[in-house]
C-alpha cells in the first residue's frame, strides 16, 4: 500500500525512473556510505544538493571553453556564476540535513575544476600567451595552490574555525581573477605590459591561498533576525555601485577582501602567529 505522502502518478514516475535506471546501474554500481560509526550503511546520493554542486562544475567547465574560442565575457561570468551554485549547495544542505561525506568530496573537486583551472586557463587565454613559459607558469601557480588549498581544507575540515578561513579562499581567489578578466576586456586593459601584472596577480592569489592569513568566511551572518534600518541602505547604495559598473565593482570588492586577510594579520600578528601554529598541530598533513 503507498503512504499517505505518495500518489499513483508519484508511484508510476518512480517505477519509471527505476526502469531507466536499471540497466545503467548495473554498470556502475551504487554508492554506500555510513552516516556514523556502527550505523548501518546508507544507499544511494542526495540529489539536491549535489544538483547545485554540478552546476558549479558546468560553469566552470564552460568557462574553459568559452576561454579556449576567445569569449572571454562569457567565461569570467560563468565563472561569477559557479561561485553562486557553490554557495548553496552547501547551505542547502544544511537546511535540508542532506549533507554528506560524498558530497563534501564531489564539492571539492567541482571547485578544483570552477576555481582552480577554470580562472587559471581563462587568464591565460585572455592575458598570458604572449608571454611564453612565463605565462603557463603563472597560470600552473595559481591552479597549483588552489589544488593544495582545497586539499588543506579537507584535511582541517572537521576542526577548523566556522568563522574564518586560514588562506584566500578559491571561491574568493576565483572572483579576483575572473573580475580582471570581466573587466579588462570591457574596459580594454590589455598590452604588453599589463599583461606582465596579470601573470603577477594570479601569482600573488596562488600563494595568498596557501597563507596562513585570515579571512571572514561571512559563516556567522545570518537572516533570521532583525537588523538595523540603515543596514538595508547600504546594501541598496552597494547594489546601486555594482549597477553603475559591474565589472570593476566585483572586481574592487574582491580585491578589498583580497587584501582583508594580509591587514588583518598586520593589525594583530602575534595572535595570527599563534592561531596558524595551533591549526597546523590539528593535523599530520605528511
Amino acid at each position: 500500500m503507498s503512504s499517505p505522502d505518495q500518489t499513483p502518478d508519484t508511484d508510476e514516475l518512480e517505477r519509471a525512473a527505476e526502469s531507466i535506471e536499471a540497466p545503467l546501474a548495473s554498470l556502475v554500481g551504487d554508492y554506500e556510505e555510513a552516516d556514523a560509526h556502527n550505523a548501518p550503511r546508507a544507499s544511494g546520493i542526495f540529489l539536491l544538493p549535489n544538483l547545485f554542486t554540478s552546476g558549479a562544475l558546468f560553469c566552470g567547465f564552460y568557462a574553459i571553453i568559452a576561454g579556449m574560442q576567445g569569449d572571454f565575457y562569457a567565461g569570467a561570468v560563468a565563472i561569477l556564476v559557479a561561485m553562486i551554485f557553490d554557495g548553496l549547495d552547501g547551505r542547502v544542505a544544511r537546511m535540508t540535513r542532506t549533507s554528506s561525506a560524498f558530497g563534501a568530496q564531489y564539492d571539492s573537486l567541482s571547485d578544483m575544476v570552477s576555481f582552480g583551472l577554470a580562472p587559471a586557463l581563462l587568464t591565460f587565454n585572455w592575458a598570458l600567451t604572449g608571454l611564453g613559459k612565463v605565462g603557463w607558469v603563472a597560470a600552473f601557480i595559481y591552479a597549483a595552490c588552489a589544488a593544495l588549498r582545497l586539499a588543506r581544507f579537507n584535511a582541517h575540515m572537521e576542526s577548523d574555525d566556522t568563522t574564518h578561513f586560514t588562506g584566500l579562499a578559491s571561491p574568493a581567489a576565483a572572483a579576483t581573477a575572473a573580475g580582471l578578466v570581466w573587466m579588462g576586456q570591457t574596459h580594454g586593459w590589455t598590452g604588453p605590459t599589463l599583461d606582465w601584472l596579470h601573470a603577477l596577480l594570479l601569482t600573488v592569489l596562488g600563494f595568498l591561498m596557501i597563507s596562513r592569513f585570515p579571512y571572514s568566511s561571512f559563516k556567522s551572518i545570518t537572516f533570521d533576525r532583525r537588523v538595523p534600518f540603515v543596514r538595508m541602505l547600504l546594501v541598496v547604495a552597494v547594489l546601486g555601485l555594482i549597477a553603475l559598473d559591474p565589472p570593476l565593482a566585483i572586481w574592487g570588492m574582491s580585491v578589498i577582501y583580497a587584501l582583508s586577510g594580509p591587514l588583518q594579520y598586520l593589525r594583530s600578528p602575534d595572535q595570527s602567529r599563534q592561531e596558524g601554529a595551533q591549526d597546523h598541530d590539528k593535523a599530520d598533513l605528511h
